[in-house]
């Protein structure tokens, strides 16, 4: 929230010990809603508060770590579809029975079982693996990021990073201990 006092306009919700970027800008008018917009955009723009400007490593981090996420759940979504299609154009016209229950068969329970029936030409396998790409594009994003903190040498977040990559682990592996 703004207070105009003595001819500027001041935020009111800063804390006493908060640092902040001040802008003191006259209005032409003592209620002129518009706030000097091109003064503030050109007071950014020359890095007014360096805390705020993003350095080249980052930019790039920032961008390897976008497309990864982008171009990992195009081809995990791509190998589903292809395989759904695949799946279809052979299974499609058979009845199906709800009246039995019949669960996952045991080459899809372990990745290794999911690349082995990819292997033998196995529909329902390109479907699992596009699955299993899916559900590892996000965790490649963690260990990327896990290694950029160690080598920034930014420890706490190497903990928390770690304290989530053995989350992720231990929510897909743990089920088979």
């Amino acid at each position: 929230m703004y207070e105009y006092n003595s001819g500027i306009y001041q935020n009111s919700t800063l804390q006493p010990d908060s640092e902040a970027v001040v802008i003191s800008v006259s209005p032409k008018e003592p209620n002129d809603i518009n706030i000097a917009e091109p003064e503030v955009t050109k007071n950014c723009e020359l890095g007014a508060n360096k805390n705020f400007v993003k350095t080249s490593t980052e930019q790039q981090l920032e961008y390897l770590l976008s497309n990864l996420l982008k171009y990992g759940v195009l081809l995990a979504s791509a190998v589903v579809l292809f395989g759904g299609i695949l799946y279809l154009i052979h299974h499609g016209s058979e009845p199906t029975d709800y009246h039995i229950f019949h669960g996952t068969a045991s080459e899809f329970r372990s990745p290794a079982g999911v690349i082995g029936a990819v292997l033998s030409g196995s529909r329902r396998g390109i479907i699992q693996l596009g699955l299993l790409l899916l559900i590892a594009v996000p965790i490649l994003r963690v260990i990327i990021s896990l290694l950029t903190f160690l080598l920034k040498r930014e420890f706490i977040y190497v903990l928390i990073t770690s304290l989530v990559l053995a989350s992720l682990t231990y929510s897909l592996i743990g089920a088979y201990y």
